[in-house]
């Protein structure tokens, strides 16, 4: 009787060096899912019929009828190499831009990515993306180009031709490494097809070749291009059979990606912002199973059997049934009630789990970048997404009987997709849900209705706009309510350095401890003064709150009150109770009681509030409108309709590139206009265009829309219409 496979996967796990830990992510459409059938398959854990056809991680019925990937979905598999068996647990990721949330989350989880890219369509701003999402959880990539039968069949070019194109695209990649990379890791993370850390192939029809393997076993391309042109229909299996993708892939993941051991070392001190040198903090660089126990938890799934399960990896230590946990974010207690290995697209049911793998727990009810540990220590980094949510959309439940389910179905979304921004108002009973764009509400939306069975009555989309100051603002006071407390503020708008090191994630935000010196001596590094980098006290959503007040006796007693205010000020401002960005609060003095009952939450909430609301609106406030630059693609005799299109929508046209009968146009446009956009593309081009998102910025609403918009928001929220102006 064979060995079954929950014990080999319980068998190889135990040892860290045989652990590879890796995500599969791309393009839209390039092919990710199809790959990781064909590696399911090789592994002995589907029909080799069914793979490319089955998409077997794709498990929602939104997924199927849509054809794309909206869930990164795990799996663990055993791969045997140079005869020894490795344990290789991998997530496919999501290829679509809206659901670009969980790609960031996958990052975490693992320690190698395999780049999916299409050899016909070469790189794609979402291939730029993901890359950018690898390199900054410290995540090393290898590059696979897929679709190379399109070059043979489809465009029918010669070897030089397609080596070319190939060697177009690994520069490219490597270009992007070494331009997003941190500096040690941009010349020694570039993929060479020399070493085999580029593999080409046809997922589609299951068949790769890196130069070791052709030089191992013996294949040329001109092989592969004789196959395809001889007509043969057996052809394409007899090229599966000598050259399986599985093979040929988990043999570059294993030569080329590293084990927990390894990449712990390095990711650690970027990922846990705890005592390096502490015991936790040496277990942690070592993946050590005996050290204290470390979990993070990357993806929330509710099953109707089981109850929510929280999906992760285990940094350190080694978690078992029944143990007692706490949980360091929501500050609670919990118990694990079972341990999970992903074996395909079916969960089993393992006594215990060591560091270094990617495991489900039951019965701890969490949310994803939980860091769940023994004792209360210091929690994993925040999972910082690329991009914010800029479209908002109004959900009311048609029947107000179905108003509790709506309530707990949203909350259940909130964690299974922590991208999207849930406000619930139990007394009004609207429910407002913020998304990464049209389609990632719509999936959200028709989740609800068909998943969970809540029928609803949605808003048209309503777009999340920013509140900012552009000059620095008047000092103004803020009275306790006993009038026996006194704080004043200033504002001023926060230097560009400071708001693009805050985006890409090298000034953590947070409120800043006494004992973190690397968040000072990068502030220092990018220009403030030493002393000023010492009193900054907070950052928050892009925003950061300096103490400059001298010699106030009481000052640590309330200083934590000040900065929850500063915070509901920075999500909720004074313009319309938009979220503000690009603000600097200084905390200019205070006075205080001498009597603690006298200068508590109650008298110093309010007192906050109104001292930094009246300073910013000294300071010229301004509404800023989320942008997004885009790259249109389609027949070069349409270029005319696609720059009208930008034009027409408030937009502004950046590039324009021909490519015989292709033409790319970049174009930034406000979101405010660009409902509706995908069909008017399509009916401007034939059916034939298509864009994808390169990147997200707010900027500064044009001033003749300032009033109206800010006029429309206030209406909307149910505020005086007369204040903010």
């Amino acid at each position: 009787m064979g060995e079954k496979m929950v014990d080999k996967v319980t068998r190889i796990m135990k040892d860290s060096k045989n652990i590879r830990n890796i995500a599969i992510c791309a393009h839209i459409d390039h092919g990710k899912t199809t790959f990781s059938d064909n590696l399911l398959a090789g592994c002995g854990m589907m029909s080799e019929d069914l793979a490319g056809k089955a998409c077997v991680l794709d498990f929602h019925e939104d997924e199927k009828e849509r054809g794309i990937t909206i869930d990164s979905a795990a799996v663990s598999m055993v791969h045997t190499y140079k005869e020894n068996e490795y344990l290789v647990n991998l997530i496919d990721t999501p290829g679509h831009v809206d659901f670009g949330g969980d790609v960031t989350r996958a990052m975490r989880a693992v320690d190698g990515a395999i780049v999916v890219c299409c050899a016909s369509e070469g790189i794609m701003p979402q291939t730029e993306t993901v890359l950018r999402q690898a390199l900054r959880e410290r995540v090393k990539p290898v590059l696979f180009i897929n679709k190379v039968d399109r070059l043979i069949k489809e465009l029918q070019l010669t070897p030089e031709q397609m080596q070319e194109r190939f060697v177009k695209i690994i520069t490219a990649v490597n270009k992007l490494i070494k331009s997003i990379a941190e500096t040690e890791y941009a010349e020694k993370w570039q993929v060479n097809v020399q070493d085999g850390s580029v593999a080409f192939g046809s997922a589609f029809h299951n068949w790769a070749v890196s130069i070791p393997y052709m030089q191992a076993k013996g294949i040329t391309f001109k092989d592969i291009i004789e196959a395809y042109n001889s007509g043969d229909a057996e052809a394409e299996k007899i090229l599966a059979k000598k050259a399986p993708v599985h093979e040929v892939v988990l043999d570059m993941v294993i030569d080329h990606l590293p084990n927990p051991t390894v990449a712990q070392e390095y990711r650690i001190p970027k990922l846990w912002r705890g005592d390096q040198e502490s015991d936790e903090g040496k277990s942690l660089k070592t993946c050590d199973s005996s050290g204290p126990l470390f979990f993070v938890i990357t993806k929330v799934v509710i099953d109707p059997q089981a109850g929510e399960i929280s999906a992760g990896r285990l940094f350190s230590g080694t978690v078992r049934k029944g143990m007692d946990v706490y949980m360091n974010r929501a500050k609670q207690n919990s118990k694990i009630q079972q341990v999970f290995v992903y074996n395909g697209a079916k969960r089993d049911i393992v006594s215990e789990a060591t560091a270094g793998n990617i495991i489900g727990v039951g019965g701890v009810k969490s949310r994803p970048g939980e860091t769940v540990t023994l004792q209360p220590t210091e929690p994993f980094e925040e999972i910082a997404h690329l991009f914010d949510p800029v479209i908002t959309k109004s959900i009311q439940a048609k029947k107000p009987s179905d108003l509790p389910k709506l309530i707990e179905v949203l909350r259940q979304i909130g964690k299974e997709d922590p991208s999207i921004k849930i406000e619930i108002n139990e007394e009004t009973g609207e429910h407002l849900v913020s998304g990464m764009g049209e389609l990632h509400l719509e999936v959200i939306e028709n989740r609800i209705r068909s998943e969970k069975g809540v029928d609803l009555q949605t808003s048209p989309p309503i777009v999340v706009y920013r509140e900012s100051v552009t000059k620095t603002g008047a000092e103004a006071e803020g009275k306790s309510p006993n009038k026996h407390n006194k704080f004043y503020f200033t504002v001023e708008p926060l230097e560009d350095v400071y708001v693009e090191a805050i985006k890409k994630g090298e000034l953590p935000e947070g409120r800043v401890k006494k004992s973190d010196d690397a968040t000072w001596k990068k502030m220092v590094e990018l220009g403030m003064d030493t002393k000023v980098a010492r009193s900054v006290k907070d950052i928050h959503n892009g925003n950061m709150f300096i103490d400059v007040t001298r010699g106030i006796v009481h000052i640590n007693e309330i200083i934590e009150l000040v900065l929850d205010m500063f915070e509901n000020v920075m999500d909720f401002g004074p313009m319309a109770n938009e979220p503000c960005q690009g603000v600097k609060v200084l905390f200019q003095d205070t006075k205080l009681h001498e009597d603690a009952i006298h200068r508590g939450p109650a008298q110093v909430y309010p007192a906050v509030r109104e001292g930094i609301r009246g300073t910013m609106r000294t300071a010229s406030p301004q509404m800023l409108e989320p942008i997004q630059l885009l790259q249109f693609e389609g027949p070069a005799d349409h270029m005319g309709d696609i720059s009208k299109l930008i034009s027409n929508k408030r937009g502004q046209l950046i590039d324009m590139q021909q490519e015989g009968e292709h033409v790319t146009v970049k174009g930034k446009l406000p979101v405010a206009e660009m409902f509706g956009i995908s069909s008017e593309l399509r009916s401007a081009t034939g059916g034939r265009g298509t864009f994808s998102l390169i990147d997200q910025s707010f900027e500064v609403l044009p001033h003749e829309l300032q009033t109206k918009v800010v006029g429309q928001i206030r209406e909307r929220k149910g505020l005086k219409t007369d204040e903010g102006e």
